[in-house]
């Protein structure tokens, strides 16, 4: 389970170890688990969404990848 971040306070990465800030989220879900429409988030910087991104992919996990509120991939 995890806790809610406060307002204001800068996402990080969901990759072990990191400590940057996260540029996208992607959802995914287990679908021998979760009902179809249930999404659980990953958050990962630009170094990480590649490879979080290919773990979920391979397990046919990953639904969707946006870019987290407020991140410089909306800008421009």
């Amino acid at each position: 389970m995890s806790t809610p971040t406060p307002a204001g306070e800068a996402l990080i990465c969901s990759a072990r170890g990191c400590r940057a800030p996260a540029h996208w989220e992607l959802r995914w879900n287990n679908p021998r688990l979760h009902e179809p429409d249930r999404r659980k988030t990953w958050l990962a910087c630009p170094d990480h969404r590649e490879s979080l991104g290919g773990f979920l992919e391979a397990r046919g996990f990953l639904r969707e990848v946006v870019a987290v509120p407020g991140s410089p991939t909306l800008e421009g």
